[in-house]
């Protein structure tokens, strides 16, 4: 456990790997920035009882990016519990933390860099110290998007 006794990253599903490539690839030669959340282990039967298995890669609004940066508005990050870490390229393929990554790294416990050509080895984890970690693979659904707009009559009905 990390962090005051939040349940560690155990993994990533494959699927939330693969966007966050295609994303990286898509904003080539530009460097791509993303946030990482992730989902109980417990949900899909993987890993140890109090872990995380990351499932979404979120964009955050605003985020300005070029081939040696990426930067967002802290202000624009969702203050969302399941937010577990960050996900970014290096287009030059350099797959280690620079120094400025290592400062960006303290909030949450995994970080991934991805790198040119953005094939299936070209990705790293970090912890939140910049020291590489170990990040299994799962092949698990991802859960269905949630939408504010998500209720029924019913709902609104048992709230009143």
């Amino acid at each position: 456990m990390l962090f005051g006794g939040r349940p560690d990253v155990v993994g990533i599903a494959r699927e939330a790997l693969e966007f966050a490539m295609e994303a990286a690839e898509d904003s080539h030669p530009n460097e791509y920035l993303g946030l990482l959340r992730g989902t109980p282990a417990t949900e899909f039967d993987v890993g140890p009882d109090d872990g995380y298995v990351v499932t979404d890669v979120l964009m955050v609004p605003g985020t300005e990016t070029n081939p040696v940066s990426a930067t967002f508005n802290s202000s624009q990050v969702p203050n969302d519990m399941r937010n577990v870490g960050s996900v970014h390229s290096h287009p030059n393929g350099v797959l280690a933390p620079s120094d400025a990554d290592r400062a960006t790294f303290g909030r949450g416990d995994v970080h991934i860099i991805l790198g040119a050509p953005y094939d299936p080895n070209s990705w790293r984890a970090f912890d939140n110290e910049g020291e590489p970690r170990t990040l299994d693979v799962y092949d698990v659904p991802l859960p269905e998007p949630e939408s504010f707009f998500d209720f029924t009559q019913e709902d609104i009905d048992e709230e009143l």
